[in-house]
Formats: structure tokens, C-alpha cells, sequence
């Protein structure tokens, strides 16, 4: 079974990506297992911090890394916390002191619409010149009370009125199917078997074949 290093520390990340990447058959390592520290996130977009911790992933373990950036964008807010989700209310890292910031941040506004944004980068190799870059996107709103114990982040309070329900009262192959992370890997296998079907040079396919 081939082997893939996840860029992330994040135990709800993890569960996922091991769900989401199972089909293919890939191993899904975290990068704790090779004592990887995390990566610093300076940027202000996405997709550079997703390059920024996959290129590191990939030095410091040899193997192929994938990374993904995501966090949940509020309309009324400017599209805050963006890439400051994780850290919204500050260090150390704390869903439930997020929340409480959200919530409080929203409490007296009308407009509650969210949207969840994932951006997913693997790296066949440290130096790869040309990664495979997706992204997903998954709309709701915010509401100001937590409902379900599952997802993480902040799922208990991310509404899919479709649904009737919370990301938090999904079961993790529902939320796999539609969730932003879902759309964006899914597109990620997608190209991965377009570019192996297009015969590209030898040494591209055989490093794309060895994810398969």
C-alpha cells in the first residue's frame, strides 16, 4: 500500500482524509509520525498556506504531502475568520473559544451566511513545480446555538438549510460527500487518474501511478 504524509495535525482532519482516501488505497500518515513540526502560516490566502505546509511535509519526510488550507468565511463579517479560523480567538488553539468568538461577533447582526472554503495541495515532491491545486466550497449559515457532537471546528453551529441540520449532525460519510474537503478531494482524485489516463512523460507518471 502506497504511502501519502498528511500536513496536519488536526485529529478531525485526519479522520476525514483517512475516510475520503481509502478508495484509492493511499496510507494515510500524519506528519506527527515523522516528528514534523508544524509549518508556519504567514499568508493571507489559502492556497499559499496550503503550499507553504505541504512543501514542508514533503522535505522533511521524503514522501508525497498533501495539504489542505480551509476555514469558514462569514458574510456579514468580510469573509472573516478566513484563514485565521483555527486561531480566531487567539493562541492556543481552541474550537470552543472560536465559537464563543463567532457567536458574539454575530449575535446582534441579520446576515448569518457562511460558507466553508477548502483549497487542497498535494505535492508529489518537495520541489514539484507543478502541484495539483483544488477547491471546494460549501454554503450554510451560522446559527446561535450548537446542535450535534460530531465534524469539528465549527460544525455544531454551520446550518445546511437544505438539510435541516448541522455539519455536527452529519454522519462522516454524509458529510465526506458534500462537504467542502469532500469536493475539493474528490476533484483531487479526479485529476490524479486524468493525468495517469493522458500519458504524460515517464518519470511524471510513474510518481502519479505510485499514488494510485
Amino acid at each position: 500500500m502506497k504511502k501519502i504524509v498528511i500536513a496536519s495535525n488536526n485529529s478531525g482532519k485526519l479522520e476525514e482524509f483517512c475516510h475520503l482516501l481509502k478508495p484509492l488505497g493511499i496510507k494515510v500518515l500524519p506528519q506527527s509520525e515523522f516528528n514534523v513540526t508544524e509549518a508556519e502560516e504567514p499568508y493571507s490566502t489559502f492556497v499559499e498556506n496550503a503550499l507553504a505546509k505541504a512543501r514542508h511535509a514533503g522535505k522533511c519526510t521524503g514522501l508525497p504531502a498533501l495539504a489542505d488550507d480551509s476555514g469558514i468565511c462569514v458574510d456579514a463579517l468580510n469573509g472573516e475568520p478566513g484563514v485565521y479560523s483555527a486561531r480566531y480567538a487567539g493562541e492556543p488553539k481552541s474550537d470552543e473559544r472560536n465559537n464563543q468568538k463567532l457567536i458574539r461577533e454575530l449575535r446582534t447582526l441579520q446576515d448569518h451566511n457562511a460558507h466553508y472554503y477548502c483549497i487542497i495541495v498535494l505535492m508529489r515532491y518537495a520541489d514539484d513545480p507543478q502541484p495539483i491545486i483544488t477547491e471546494g466550497v460549501w454554503y450554510g449559515r451560522i446559527v446561535l446555538e450548537p446542535r450535534g457532537k460530531g465534524g469539528f471546528g465549527y460544525d455544531p453551529y454551520f446550518f445546511l438549510p437544505d438539510l435541516g441540520m448541522t455539519a455536527a449532525e452529519l454522519s462522516i460519510e454524509h458529510k465526506n460527500q458534500i462537504s467542502h474537503r469532500g469536493k475539493a478531494l474528490a476533484l483531487l482524485t479526479q485529476r490524479i487518474r486524468e493525468e495517469t489516463s493522458n500519458s504524460p512523460s515517464r518519470d511524471k507518471a510513474e510518481k502519479i501511478k505510485s499514488l494510485l
